[in-house]
């Protein structure tokens, strides 16, 4: 069977520190890697005799996170993105301790990080027939929601594509293809459409339809224009040294929930990056132009309940008036973050 694979946040046993890791949840055991690409884990909790515990309330500055306790008594704490990637994580893992109490293999049923292919399919050379200029998928610009993505292409003509190479008979077998694909990061999702459906835990997560867009991984995609929750983001943007790093939770702008993303605060030119930690830092969600940019500690947030974020919270307003909302894990990790951006707010471009 496939394993289960997400991004959580990782505390550490030794030196009680939070790390973003590559998560890989086998029959008999959680391992994780420093990277998705590693070979070999850095560590393996086995599950045998293991109790899980969710929610957890070791750490009531951080949300979403899950501990497992081994046979042995060590306790091993995790931090999904958001709610619905906990829920995955906490039902498989209860259900493969259960199996593995019941002396039997654990099998995930949703295909998701898991889609079962045929074993004579190579995905590698298929994203490569996929790619030829002549017979493979046509990469388009195509303007949606005053934004132009350019090399990219929508859902429903990859599979259009399948069904006509005769490498998948139908449009079922053909998305099982696709997410195959998507799973494994040949093709990435552009757009709000394709990244809510690559989001939402469904057991197929490609969408086979004209408004999802997608690209090759090693493609010259990039996108032109505004959106209410990422900046355009240029390559000048990356320019300047990065001065601090590391991950907060922020509100979105358009459903006021709260991930957890990775940022990275660069001095010149003055920009914070703010990436999804399951997906690396090739693709930024968007980004935060700082210079002129007020940034405090407040004590609640306008429109979040009480219950869903509380403490180390601070906000961003730019110098054209876009309100940001972070929090930290700690009152001290909020200073410092408050401290570093002010700085590069009044120094960088």
């Amino acid at each position: 069977i496939q394993p289960t694979a997400f991004i959580v946040v990782l505390q550490g046993t030794v030196l009680n520190s939070w790390k973003v890791m590559w998560v890989v949840l086998a029959d008999d055991a959680i391992e994780f890697y420093k990277k998705k690409t590693d070979n070999s884990p850095k560590g393996m909790i086995p599950l045998k005799g293991a109790t899980l515990t969710s929610p957890c309330q070791d750490f009531t500055k951080r949300m979403l996170v899950f501990k497992v306790r081994s046979a042995k008594n060590q306790e091993h704490f995790f931090q999904a993105t958001h709610l619905e990637e906990r829920e995955l994580w906490v039902k498989d893992i209860k259900r493969a301790i259960t199996c593995l109490q019941g002396g039997k293999k654990f099998a995930r049923k949703s295909t998701r990080r898991s889609i079962r292919l045929p074993e004579n399919v190579n995905l590698s050379e298929l994203y490569v027939l996929m790619k030829d200029q002549d017979k493979g998928v046509k990469e388009l610009k195509v303007e949606k929601d005053k934004r132009l993505f350019n090399h990219c292409f929508t859902g429903n003509t990859v599979i259009d594509w399948l069904i006509s190479e005769r490498k998948a008979r139908n449009r079922p077998e053909g998305l099982m293809l696709a997410t195959g694909l998507l799973n494994e990061g040949f093709l990435l999702p552009a757009g709000d459409v394709s990244k809510d459906g690559a989001e939402k835990g469904a057991e197929c997560v490609f969408l086979d339809q004209t408004e999802a867009l997608y690209y090759f991984a090693d493609s010259g995609f990039f996108c032109e224009g505004y959106s209410s929750d990422e900046d355009v983001i240029m390559k000048e943007e990356f320019r300047g040294a990065i001065v601090k790093q590391g991950c907060l939770l922020k509100q979105g702008h358009r459903r006021k929930n709260w991930k957890v993303r990775k940022f990275i605060l660069r001095d010149d030119p003055a920009y914070i990056h703010y990436y999804d930690p399951t997906k690396g830092e090739n693709d930024p969600l968007g980004s935060i132009h700082l210079r002129g940019s007020v940034v405090t500690a407040v004590e609640y947030v306008p429109d979040a309940k009480r219950y869903e974020v509380d403490g180390n919270l601070f906000e961003i307003i730019t110098s054209d008036e876009i309100h940001y909302y972070l929090q930290a894990a700690t009152a001290d990790e909020r200073k410092d973050w408050i401290k570093a951006i002010q700085s590069v707010s009044k120094t960088g471009k």
